[in-house]
């Protein structure tokens, strides 16, 4: 039986801030779906949209184009189409919802992570793919030819230049203070490369939307009175609107961050969200994936890792 309160929450946000199909399909496919390996009937698919009011037509039109952009793959079965998540967008996906669910914990060794190409170096395609990937990786622009960022991922940095076909093209250095000079603290360069205000408003933004729903949720007897289907409309429009934001964090170490950093809360507020959805959404996408395919498979034991860990 479904909650009236809940019902009400989700038919509030789907009118106010109703997510785009194609961007829900990304959200749907990494929090549910790459848990499962990656692949599953486009009817489940679209038993799994249907709560959000993306119809059949809307939904084909949503994964034709991610699969042209090279994020899907499909497969036929007599009448019947799969889609798979592409082995070379895995880790992009990987990557993306790691962001998202892991703990904001990152702290500053006093270095930046310089790339530096100078002119020449690459062509302009190919510097405005690298200048796309490494601005949503978190880099900032501290001047023409030369992105930074104080706490990079070494592996993250070769998985782009690797598939940019940048490899020893461009410079990649480390940066830190040098003693006895007087010079202006690298720290300020965080100024300089990120506007954090709308990082900072998204946050807020997340935070005003939430925060009553978990106070609902925590008013109902035992902190459970939902059904699956709605747990899992939750979750996802929880994820949706997290990863929206939070994937316009540059992630920088808590120590260069604006006290106080609203995207601590916003964190804390997802986790226990999530946790209190999770597992009957996850009856509910099971069911959903089974009516279709009996042999859909659990999770993957990492799964229970998210937000430092769901039983916990």
């Amino acid at each position: 039986m479904k909650n009236p309160a809940c019902t009400a929450w989700i038919a509030d946000f789907l009118a106010n801030d109703p997510p785009r199909s194609k961007s829900l399909v990304m959200t749907i496919f990494g929090d549910a779906i790459v848990p499962r390996g990656g692949t599953l009937w486009l009817g489940s698919l679209i038993e799994l949209l249907a709560p959000f009011g993306v119809n059949d037509r809307l939904l084909r039109t949503s994964v034709f184009r991610l699969a042209q952009e090279g994020w899907l793959s499909s497969q036929r079965d007599g009448r019947r189409s799969a889609y798979t998540i592409r082995p070379e967008a895995s880790a992009r996906f990987e990557r993306a919802y790691r962001r998202i669910y892991a703990p904001l914990v990152a702290h500053w060794d006093g270095s930046w992570t310089l790339v530096i190409g100078p002119a020449g170096s690459i062509d302009a395609a190919e510097r405005g793919a690298v200048r796309k990937e490494l601005l949503w990786a978190g880099y900032g622009l501290i001047a023409p030819g030369i992105f930074g960022h104080p706490a990079a991922d070494p592996d993250v940095l070769e998985d782009i230049l690797t598939r940019n076909e940048v490899l020893g093209k461009l410079y990649v250095c480390h940066a830190t203070e040098l003693p006895g000079v007087s010079t202006r603290p690298l720290r300020h360069m965080v100024g300089e490369c990120w506007d954090l205000s709308e990082v900072m408003a998204g946050y807020e933004q997340f935070i005003s939307r939430f925060q009553p729903l978990l106070h609902l949720l925590q008013a109902q007897a035992d902190g459970a009175n939902i059904d699956a289907e709605q747990a899992f409309v939750i979750r996802s429009l929880l994820t949706h609107a997290y990863r929206r934001v939070q994937l316009h964090d540059p992630q920088l170490p808590v120590e260069l961050l604006p006290e106080p950093w609203p995207g601590t809360q916003a964190y804390a507020l997802a986790r226990a969200l999530y946790r209190r959805t999770y597992a009957s959404a996850e009856d509910y996408i099971l069911a959903t994936l089974r009516r279709e395919d009996e042999q859909t498979p659990d999770v993957e034991p990492w799964f229970f890792e998210r937000f430092g860990g769901l039983n916990v």
